[in-house]
């Protein structure tokens, strides 16, 4: 089944509302290739200036964090109203400096999920398993733990309404990428786990994306295994040129 392949850039803290503003310019000058989707995501001071420059575009707009209700008193939370009204269509739930920096559970995870898809935002679900827990055998434990908790009580009419990126943690901001073959592997046991919680025609119709220092060099041998859907990228994001090297990259 095709799946539209998708490059997102996330930008995580890196960036003030004016370098964000002309990193999205850079970005959208170049057209977007066809049958690919680009996404980025801004840390959300940025999200109203940043979805401004990119309203006429083809460009997708998400947050990197949402709350599961509209309005109250959650201090701190983004609530998906101002996330909509800044013209966001996604947003990053479940991201491993999000688990592990600020202690966030699966159950907590659900909840956010649950609330994007309350919002018709598609929320972009991160899953990954720990250089320790790679080395002791359980990566497919923590995946099937991760998706199955985080996708609990959802049910969807395509798989079209999320996706999920697969980061190992080991890999994200260290310069590491998990083999091709490595990357596959999760990839399609993913696919498989989707299958049994949803269906298979609904697993089929899933964006499962790969993250962890993509850059230019690896995006091709990434972007050519068959259940890998396109790229979260952090670093090589920051940049207008190495962004759209990943953008454009060249299929093998």
């Amino acid at each position: 089944m095709e799946r539209t392949p998708l490059l997102a850039g996330n930008w995580k803290m890196f960036t003030t509302v004016a370098e964000a503003t002309e990193l999205a310019r850079a970005i959208a000058v170049e057209p977007v290739p066809p049958g690919r989707q680009v996404m980025v995501a801004p840390s959300a001071p940025a999200l109203n200036a940043v979805g401004a420059v990119l309203r006429a575009t083809p460009i997708a707009l998400s947050a990197q964090n949402i709350c599961w209700e509209e309005r109250g008193a959650f201090t701190g939370e983004i609530s998906p109203l101002l996330l909509k009204e800044a013209g966001a269509t996604m947003a990053i739930v479940g991201h491993s400096e999000r688990r592990h920096l600020f202690a966030e559970s699966n159950a907590l995870i659900n909840k956010r999920l649950r609330g994007a898809l309350r919002f018709e935002i598609i929320p972009l679900l991160c899953i990954g398993e720990t250089m320790a827990e790679r080395e002791d055998n359980a990566t497919e434990e923590v995946l099937e733990k991760q998706l199955r908790q985080g996708l609990a009580g959802v049910t969807l009419k395509s798989g079209h309404q999320i996706i999920i990126a697969y980061e190992p943690v080991w890999a994200i901001g260290t310069g590491r990428t998990a083999s091709a073959a490595q990357a596959q592997k999760a990839h399609a046991f993913c696919r498989s786990l989707l299958g049994d919680i949803f269906d298979k025609g609904i697993a089929q119709q899933i964006r499962i994306l790969y993250g962890g220092s993509v850059n230019p060099a690896t995006i091709a041998e990434i972007m050519a295994q068959a259940d890998i859907d396109g790229a979260l990228v952090g670093g090589a994001a920051l940049k207008a040129d190495s962004f759209l090297s990943i953008i454009h990259y060249k299929t093998l």
